[in-house]
């Protein structure tokens, strides 16, 4: 029972742990694989966004529209702009052909460059690219106030805005600001209450998937987290550092006794 009462109280802790701890979630960007599996240009960050702002206000662009229509690669035609080609499937719109069929894998689910070291395949060669500096390690492009470095100049950007403080992204319901569109998404769910992410084993649903990784602790017994000073384990890496920082303020108060004496 005390072990099922103390990890229902880590899940509480991690479910209560509102996305105002952005600051937490925008340190992966110091870790290759996150990087990796945020692979998107500039130009793919903003149209992320633009499709959150069609989803919380309910419009629709008129090339949108046509995407319910069932369409192939083939059928994605130029548009009456004679300088843009645009995508059937989703509206978004390109300057030269080639970007076009490149971007139709993404909906083909084509991937023909594959990464020769691990197998992981990806629909365009620049991916495939920033994959490969996770295996050689990479990073040319480097802050200059704190000296971090990343694999892809997008990656650099989103950190960039740490020092800034800028926060672009916008939730149109409440106000809160994000410096990353993914995180705005996160966020909404809070006000649709979506939970996407559900516990195959009780059906408990969580809004991100990370608390679902703690919450699956509790079924599996995994305490990854250890303690250093004690040996003590927990499932969460706060609680972990919280259980340690009690260690610490001990260390303080008997060398306060001692100095007294």
């Amino acid at each position: 029972m005390a072990f099922i009462k103390e990890e229902n109280e880590d899940v509480k802790i991690e479910e209560t742990f509102s996305l105002k701890q952005e600051d937490t979630e925008t340190q992966t960007d110091f870790m290759a694989l996150k990087e990796d599996k945020e692979v998107l240009n500039e130009t793919e960050e903003k149209y992320q966004f633009e499709n959150l702002r069609d989803f919380i206000t309910g419009e629709k662009s008129l090339c949108c529209s046509q995407s319910e229509k069932t369409s192939t690669p083939e059928e994605a035609r130029k548009t009456g702009n004679t300088s843009h080609f645009s995508c059937f499937e989703c509206g978004k719109s390109f300057r030269f052909k080639g970007s076009l069929k490149r971007h139709m894998m993404l909906h083909t689910g084509e991937k023909p460059f594959t990464c020769l070291q691990c197998g992981k395949r990806f629909s365009i060669q620049q991916n495939l690219t920033y994959h490969q500096r996770v295996h050689t390690g990479e990073r040319p492009f480097t802050c200059e106030q704190c000296g971090s470095s990343f694999i892809q100049k997008v990656c650099l950007k989103r950190h960039m805005r740490i020092h800034t403080g800028e926060k672009p992204f916008i939730c149109q319901q409440c106000g809160e600001r994000f410096t990353q569109p993914g995180n705005l998404k996160t966020h909404m769910r809070l006000h649709t209450g979506e939970k996407p992410y559900t516990c195959p084993q009780c059906g408990k649903g969580f809004e991100q998937n990370g608390n679902l990784t703690v919450h699956i602790r509790v079924h599996t017994g995994e305490k990854p987290y250890t303690c250093a000073q004690c040996g003590k384990s927990f499932a969460q890496k706060g609680v972990c550092n919280r259980h340690m920082s009690s260690h610490w303020r001990e260390s303080i108060h008997k060398l306060s006794l001692w100095k007294e004496y």
